[in-house]
């Protein structure tokens, strides 16, 4: 059967099965704004290994320093606060940075959402599930691997929106390449604006375009933009701030930041590692230097605006010694991400980290086993948000909507997982167990009728029918199923309200930002 088979329904009508699986996978799916948490982290590193690489970290802050390139601005705030500034080289005194932090930045924090039943509580044991981030292609079973396109950033949206398992809307979810560079992220913010009433993320690829993201988070959110206790801006925007690594800060990245914190909105400072190439090529060096580079962004931030909110991030991965290439699905970052998120804890900020990794170029073997082996450390650890938990492809070049339809049911597994063992008297279920007693089955006691339709995770993908059944139903094989499943549920969609005065004040926004300036791909 050739790819191009599946390219609406195949030429079927849904069944009545497909009609019953739905209604099932609906009625059980999770609706809840984010997830609390209710297992144990595990730990692969104990106290004296962490001190180690606390330590190992504030020796590279003060002997080796950080580079904040091409702002001055940056540079005189580190040397009002203490820094010892030598050209674009900052080095801080021992323990400076973690002092900041720790006595400025929020251990937790809410980030507002259009519908306030999708507030989302970030930090502590709230685990929020985020598409992935950035690819400029996209692919599917149709056209194959092409450019992304800003109806594709759309459909994105739009899937993110009715995914139960998913909790954000995410940021640059694919890279729209048919828009000028320059303008296109006001079509992206209001794409999460229009689309779906769920938290999103802002654009960081110039200081103007975070600028514009805050402008039109003040219009989407209208009266809740301000806390009316404190007069300050509630969090509305998490926006990805990547550290140039090693050690370095480039001027985008710092005019991004700089606008973020002083209008109170969430910096997610991410050392982005190649390990062997952007740090050493053991988990405990890549560890060391990704502590030290995420502490002095955070610091930064709260020497900027005391008591802004951050996320401590980390992004490491392997890499082929053979050929460069990255590597994903490997132990070595499924370490990194344990140990890091440990460190996140005793610095007392949420962490970011993980997703559904991996770097095969379709939706195949390697792409499941590669991204559930970044999923479940990430899961297990304790991350607080899981960008790219959807969708991402061939080390994140490409977002996939078959993959991204099979990410978003593996987030659905974790959510069962992370809800943890039900001990209530319906979960330890004696009273099933008196009433069957030895020697029968459980089926048609009143406990399993009661329970049936929510006692385990149903797949609305996997196929656990008989070989007929399968065969007599198209033989499809499970990229072939989300196909179908993604453009069932684009064909349904149903935008969220949005207030008419709001949607008229975002597009005369726009208006007036696009005729600002010329078109550039810069």
């Amino acid at each position: 059967m050739s790819d191009n088979s599946t390219g609406s329904s195949g030429g079927r009508r849904p069944s009545a099965r497909d009609a019953k699986r739905a209604a099932r996978a609906a009625r059980g799916a999770v609706s809840a704004p984010y997830i609390v948490r209710k297992i144990p982290r595990f730990e692969v590193l104990g106290e004296e290994g962490l001190a180690t690489i606390e330590d190992n970290a504030d020796r590279i802050l003060e002997e080796v320093g950080i580079d904040f390139r091409e702002d001055p601005e940056v540079l005189d705030i580190w040397r009002k606060a203490g820094a010892y500034v030598e050209g674009e080289r900052v080095r801080m005194p021992r323990g400076m940075c973690r002092q900041l932090i720790q006595k400025n930045a929020p251990r937790e924090f809410t980030q507002l959402a259009r519908n306030p039943a999708r507030d989302v509580r970030i930090g502590g044991d709230a685990v929020v599930f985020v598409p992935a981030y950035g690819s400029p292609f996209i692919r599917n079973l149709d056209e194959g691997r092409r450019y992304a396109r800003i109806e594709d950033f759309r459909n994105f949206v739009k899937l993110a929106y009715m995914a139960n398992s998913l909790h954000h809307s995410g940021g640059t979810i694919c890279e729209p390449v048919d828009l000028p560079v320059n303008k296109r992220h006001l079509d992206m913010l209001y794409s999460h604006v229009k689309y779906s009433d769920k938290a999103f993320m802002g654009s960081v690829t110039a200081p103007e375009r975070a600028a514009d993201s805050v402008e039109m988070a003040k219009i989407a959110f209208a009266d809740r933009y301000l806390d009316p206790l404190t007069g300050k801006p509630n969090t509305v925007l998490v926006s990805l701030i990547n550290v140039n690594s090693p050690m370095t800060y480039d001027a985008t990245m710092l005019g991004a930041l700089k606008v973020y914190a002083k209008a109170n909105q969430s910096n997610l400072v991410t050392p982005f590692i190649l390990a062997g190439a952007m740090a050493p090529v053991t988990v405990a060096g890549t560890a060391t230097q990704t502590l030290a580079e995420a502490l002095a962004g955070m610091a930064l931030v709260q020497l900027i605006n005391p008591g802004a909110p951050v996320i401590f991030g980390s992004f490491a991965s392997s890499m082929s010694m053979q050929s460069g290439a990255p590597t994903f699905g490997t132990p070595e970052p499924a370490l990194v991400l344990y140990v890091m998120a440990a460190l996140a804890r005793r610095l007392g900020v949420p962490f970011r980290s993980g997703g559904g990794l991996c770097a095969s170029k379709i939706a195949d073997a390697q792409a499941a086993y590669e991204s559930v082996q970044t999923m479940l450390p990430t899961c297990l650890a304790g991350v607080n948000f899981v960008l790219h938990t959807a969708g991402w492809l061939e080390g994140g070049l490409a977002m996939g909507y078959e993959k991204f339809m099979m990410d978003v049911d593996q987030a659905g597994m974790f959510h069962t997982m992370l809800a943890g063992v039900d001990v209530t008297p319906n979960g330890q279920a004696m009273d099933a167990i008196s009433e069957v007693g030895p020697g029968k089955h459980f089926l048609g006691c009143a406990h399993t009728q009661s329970n049936f339709e929510t006692a385990f995770y149903r797949s609305p993908l996997a196929d656990n029918n008989s070989f007929e059944q399968w065969d007599a139903e198209g033989a499809l094989d499970m990229a072939q199923r989300a196909n179908r499943q993604y453009k069932r549920l684009l064909e349904d969609y149903v935008a969220p309200p949005l207030d008419p005065a709001i949607d008229e004040a975002l597009l005369d926004f726009m208006d007036r930002r696009k005729a600002a300036a010329p078109d550039s791909n810069i």
